[in-house]
């Protein structure tokens, strides 16, 4: 049997972002039966229902590959106590139009990474009910706030063990949960 493919979603645009980071770290870990794909969002145009017809190349090649995955992780920054815009975008563009929505069904995961005290737990309590609305279910534990302190990466742009291990650990729970969904 393949491997499952898994759409990652990255909610922030900077090449030197923490979450990007955090993505880059996190599709290295120990995840048997799952394939990682970072699909990138910076070039989608902000969702218009008059590009439905005939959507802009970039809309296209996004909700192909979105629609190609078994399944979703998204890692986001929050912002303002929510997700970010391109990131609320990319989930309208990849719903719609109107009974062709490229997310449903699947199983996802969902965590980010801030500096502030309570890491991205506002954001992930937003993007759960967006990605309810339109048909992913998402694991529910453990729940992930990160909050990124000195010694959160090392000089290499590696993650410390100690939150490597907690996140090889969520991992864990997420394989399983995806290979449960999708039997």
């Amino acid at each position: 049997m393949s491997d499952i493919s898994v759409a990652v979603i990255i909610g922030s645009l900077r090449s030197a972002s923490i979450n990007r980071k955090l993505a880059q770290e996190v599709v290295k870990l120990n995840a048997p039966g799952l394939r990682f794909d970072i699909i990138e969002i910076g070039d989608l145009p902000l969702y218009n229902q008059d590009f439905e017809e005939a959507p802009p190349p970039a809309v296209t090649a996004f909700r192909d590959k979105v629609k190609a995955a078994q399944a979703v992780l998204v890692i986001s920054p929050e912002y303002n106590r929510s997700l970010p815009g391109v990131l609320k975008n990319a989930i309208d563009v990849g719903s719609r139009p109107y009974g062709h929505n490229v997310w449903g069904n699947k199983p996802g995961g969902l965590f980010g990474a801030s500096p502030g005290a309570i890491g991205t737990a506002v954001m992930q309590a937003h993007a759960r009910d967006v990605l309810a609305a339109v048909g992913v279910t998402v694991f529910s534990g453990p729940e992930v706030y990160l909050t990124v302190k000195d010694g959160f990466y090392d000089e290499a742009a590696n993650l410390n063990p100690g939150t490597a291990k907690f996140l090889q650990g969520w991992m864990d729970g997420y394989v399983d949960f995806v290979k449960k969904m999708l039997a």
